[in-house]
């Protein structure tokens, strides 16, 4: 059964407050209303690790990220198509962005071949030959019945010399331009461009030029987050934001950190995602108001303290901090799982908040007052 209702709202991104170049909206989708400034909860092989389908609602997010790579691979396209697409298989009615593979394009480097029409890849499962092209991309990412597609581009890697990022940008435009070609359009979805250029800065605009001149619903920055640093991140995206339109959403991906998601508030990008709230949550690190606490430190082992007061996760209605750091050294996938609902419903809490003060006008205000808090030595920025 396909959960897309009869007549799906226009896809569409609807500002509903400034403050400086931060903005906070709607984009209104097939699948649901995602509010922006969004953070949207990884889910790569259409499940969120260590968590259920009704505890990330619990934590408030909106939208699910999936990956075209992994879900191509296993359980395989035509399969969830006949199970009813990516929604009703992964029990999630809400919207959901599934990426095209490009990162893996690029960290899969010893499986793959480029060329100029796509990529020929070897499974790192079980070493078979798949090819991925960007009329392939449209027609999985079709299949999976994503709300948002992302085309298919490679992400380059960092750091690129200057004819490095220059060639993979201008191939990545090219398939932009492809993908545009073979995108189905229907009501209520939408096809994101992604830009690329590295940290050249006319790469990065002639980038953002390229894919305007194509026309896409939404505009993703790609390639930072890869090894070039917060400092250059925020620089290019200080070059590029201004040369994407006002009217459609940005997306920052890969990205990051409660700081890295503030300066790029702060600079007029509307949505992100990331592994880091639920990759910490593995290995005992809780991101709070106050920082990042390594829940193994001996230091809780007799605190009987709530992990965050005022969290409404049960990690920290139900439990102490001495409970989390002995399931952690107990070895019990509870802490895990427990510490994984944590980072993703505090995610929530600060992309609420973010919200709240564009709306209010307070931003600067309350991104002092959060990096005020973030005070503690374990804190990652």
């Amino acid at each position: 059964m396909n959960p897309t209702p009869p007549n799906p709202p226009a896809f569409r991104f609807q500002c509903l407050a400034t403050d400086g170049a931060a903005r906070t909206g709607i984009v209104h989708t097939a699948h649901g209303p995602l509010e922006t400034p969004a953070f949207m909860t990884v889910g790569t092989a259409g499940t969120v690790k260590a968590m259920t389908a009704d505890s990330v609602r619990a934590t408030g997010a909106q939208c699910i990220l999936g990956n075209t790579y992994h879900l191509m691979l296993r359980p395989g396209a035509d399969r969830i198509a006949a199970l009813g697409g990516l929604h009703r298989f992964m029990d999630w009615p809400g919207p959901i962005l599934t990426d095209s593979g490009g990162f893996q394009v690029m960290s899969l480097s010893a499986l793959r071949k480029i060329d100029k029409d796509g990529v020929t890849f070897q499974s790192h499962i079980d070493g078979s030959r798949h090819r991925l092209t960007p009329a392939i991309c449209m027609e999985l990412q079709d299949k999976f019945d994503s709300t948002i597609t992302m085309v298919l581009d490679e992400c380059t890697a960092f750091p690129a010399t200057h004819p490095v990022a220059d060639a993979s940008m201008r191939m990545s435009m090219k398939w932009a331009d492809l993908c545009k070609q073979a995108f189905r359009v229907r009501p209520g979805y939408g096809l994101f461009g992604i830009v690329q250029g590295s940290t050249y800065p006319e790469l990065r605009i002639r980038s953002a030029d390229a894919l305007k001149d194509i026309g896409f619903d939404g505009y993703a920055v790609g390639g930072l987050a890869v090894g070039e640093g917060q400092p250059a991140m925020l620089e290019t995206l200080d070059i590029t934001v201004p040369h994407l339109p006002e009217e459609a959403p940005r997306y920052l991906m890969g990205v990051g950190t409660p700081d890295d998601i503030l300066c790029a508030v702060e600079r007029g990008i509307d949505m992100f995602d990331c592994v880091i709230p639920t990759r910490a949550g593995r290995t005992a690190r809780a991101y709070t108001a106050s920082g990042v606490h390594n829940l193994r430190n001996a230091r809780f082992a007799d605190d009987p303290t709530p992990l965050e007061p005022g969290c409404p996760c049960p990690g920290c209605t139900r439990h102490t901090r001495a409970y989390l750091h002995h399931l952690f050294r107990a070895g019990e996938m509870l802490g895990p799982m427990l510490l994984t609902w944590h980072n993703l419903a505090y995610y929530q809490s600060l992309m609420r908040g973010i919200r709240t003060a564009i709306r209010d006008g307070q931003l600067s205000h309350h991104a002092a007052t959060l990096r005020a808090a973030w005070t503690t030595p374990e804190t990652s920025r």
